[in-house]
């Protein structure tokens, strides 16, 4: 069994993907930060201060040596953050407002070592085509929108809504993969290593 070089605050199959995708052994601990925003809260406060809780209780819950990391990705649209739906109501709601119109990924990282903390954020800017009535209905029944952020995933068949990205595609999936890689290198974690010299004399065939 690979040694965790690291701890993932979350439950996210979207997160544990990416972080395996990066290379990473880890172990995931689920946690239950306070995602209701607060009266007077910014989007981009709310995300900074929802990722350190998560990377904090991951911190408490599981005495480690190694480094904790916590995320938070929400849907942005005119200021007011969209969490996910609760409903199908809720959800047609989320999508028919952002039919057509240009909204804001907010995707916050909290890396913990020890005292140390470390933060950063990913803005993305998604643009979504007019989506019709029948369309939302029939994306609910896919069951796809249920526990997503702004009730869409664009590594799924959300992608069919999406006009134009600017910014992290990973970030929009739930963990901007550049930002996350440059917090761990701050805690001596480098997610790429330099092969050895026989690799990386391999040629492609």
């Amino acid at each position: 069994m690979t040694t965790p070089s690291i701890i993932l605050a979350s439950a996210s199959p979207r997160r544990r993907e990416l972080l395996a995708q990066m290379g990473l052994a880890f172990q995931a601990v689920s946690v239950e930060a306070d995602e209701i925003p607060r009266q007077g809260e910014l989007p981009e406060q709310y995300v900074y201060r929802v990722a350190a809780e998560k990377s904090l209780l991951g911190q408490l819950a599981c005495p480690t040596k190694l480094p904790v990391l916590g995320a938070d990705t929400e849907v942005v649209l005119d200021g007011e953050v969209f969490g996910k739906p609760q409903s199908f109501d809720h959800a047609r709601d989320m999508l028919g407002r952002l039919s057509g119109r240009e909204h804001q990924v907010l995707s916050a990282v909290s890396l913990r070592l020890g005292d140390e903390h470390w933060q950063a954020m990913n803005l993305s800017r998604v643009s979504f085509r007019v989506i019709s009535e029948a369309e939302i209905e029939a994306y609910w029944v896919t069951g796809e929108p249920c526990d997503k952020a702004g009730a869409y995933a664009i590594q799924g068949l959300g992608a069919l809504f999406i006009a134009h990205l600017e910014g992290s595609f990973s970030g929009v999936m739930g963990l901007p993969v550049f930002e996350t890689a440059n917090l761990l290198r701050e805690a001596g974690i480098q997610v790429l290593l330099t092969p050895p010299n026989p690799a990386a004399n391999r040629r492609c065939p």
